[in-house]
């Protein structure tokens, strides 16, 4: 199935979608007034191309991997968050195999793709445009720039992506050439999603996390059920899958997958949110309670509040220690980058993604909402039983961080004794 006959199904399901959704009443165009998507953009993607134009920046280009490596020093996505798939469900899918993988380098707003014998894919979290996608050529050229492509909204602006354009991870077990086997599996991935359906059409290194989907290229096409083989699961490296050395890395980390899996949501229910809040600023109907249900949404995700427990999980590699390290820290050494892996996630189950320009860049009236919001659940006044997972040490620890690490938070944070 090519990417265009997948986007036109996803747009149809969006349709039927949002005539009942929580987020909206509504299908808006991506250039409405109060959004202008195809507009300038101020994401760290256009940022760069910026200081490339001025000499202020220059990218290297490598004989295997191009102008991979350099690009992902001047994005500050280190090269452990890689991970790897063999689904061919990108631009580029024909490309696309279990012996010629597609990798995925991430930080907190941007993913750089590569594939040998490609140009290189970015998406780029823009704080108030939403995704903004770039392509990067893979020829030496003396000023490279990442050009911006709309041909990704095929399948990136849809009901999967919340309605707004954004960031997509499915789990779909794949033939050994990329070809998706939809009837085995379809699955939309986020931390809610159980590790038995994750991972279909991924490579996965790492031990623990059950028995995922992954690491399983299938050989006959026919097939009509899929079994987990224990051959593809506790995988230490992928140097017997495919030739690694063409590759930056050896590894598709659990622990990064993990990460990957929750915050590509999470990037786009804080899109989704500050879309929804100014196109109501804009017609004058943000009220107190017109935000009420997706506020709602964007919390309890952020608080992991659904999230699927998991087994104990090893990476493979250094991610998880320089994931923690990013920081920021509280006066106790705690932070929100933390990682459990042992029965959730973090270890305090508040989203890093707190942090990011997106979560800074609402409104100033959303953002106090979403804190009073926030506040009602750590406090323990919102007594909801769904809420009741939540550990009055956890609820502590994560307003203890906040006060010592975010500078926007209401007075009540501070003030109130805890």
């Amino acid at each position: 199935m090519t990417c265009k006959v997948i986007g036109a199904l996803a747009a149809f399901l969006w349709i039927a979608a949002l005539a009942s959704a929580q987020l909206t009443n509504s299908i808006v165009e991506p250039s409405h007034p109060a959004i202008g998507y195809p507009g300038a953009s101020s994401d760290r993607v256009a940022q760069l191309n910026q200081r490339l134009q001025s000499g202020e920046v220059t990218l290297q280009f490598e004989e295997r991997t191009g102008y991979l490596r350099s690009l992902l020093g001047a994005l500050d996505i280190p090269v452990e968050t890689q991970i790897a798939l063999f689904s061919g469900t990108s631009l580029q899918g024909r490309l696309v195999s279990a012996r010629n993988p597609r990798t995925i380098f991430f930080n907190d707003s941007t993913t750089v793709a590569w594939m040998a014998g490609g140009f290189i894919e970015i998406a780029s979290l823009d704080p108030r445009l939403g995704a903004i996608f770039y392509v990067l050529p893979q020829a030496a050229t003396p000023s490279p720039q990442l050009a911006r492509d709309t041909r990704c909204l095929q399948c990136h602006y849809a009901a999967a992506t919340l309605g707004v354009p954004g960031f997509l991870v499915r789990s779909i077990p794949s033939s050994r050439d990329g070809m998706i086997l939809p009837w085995l599996g379809n699955y939309t991935t986020d931390h809610r999603s159980p590790l038995s359906e994750r991972w279909g059409g991924w490579y996965v290194t790492g031990r623990g996390g059950g028995r995922h989907l992954g690491n399983a290229p299938i050989a006959d096409r026919t097939l009509q059920s899929f079994r987990v083989e224990d051959a593809n699961l506790n995988v230490a490296s992928l140097a017997d899958r495919f030739d690694t050395r063409g590759y930056l890395s050896p590894y598709s980390d659990i622990a990064a997958l993990l990460v990957f899996d929750h915050q590509m949501r999470m990037m786009n229910l804080l899109t989704r949110l500050g879309w929804e809040a100014r196109i109501l600023e804009h017609e004058r109907r943000l009220t107190a309670t017109s935000l009420e249900g997706i506020l709602t949404e964007v919390v309890d995700y952020l608080l992991f509040v659904d999230e699927t427990p998991i087994d104990p999980v090893r990476g493979s590699s250094v991610f998880a220690q320089r994931f923690s390290a990013r920081g920021p820290r509280d006066g106790k050494g705690r932070s929100l980058r933390d990682l459990d892996l042992e029965r959730r996630l973090f270890r305090y189950p508040c989203s890093y993604m707190i942090y990011s320009d997106a979560f800074v860049a609402l409104p100033d009236s959303v953002r106090g909402a979403l804190y009073e919001r926030l506040w009602k659940i750590l406090s323990g006044s919102d007594t909801s039983p769904k809420y009741a997972k939540l550990a009055a040490s956890d609820r502590r620890a994560i307003v203890e961080i906040l006060r010592d690490t975010k500078t926007d938070l209401p007075s009540v944070f501070r003030s109130a004794r805890y």
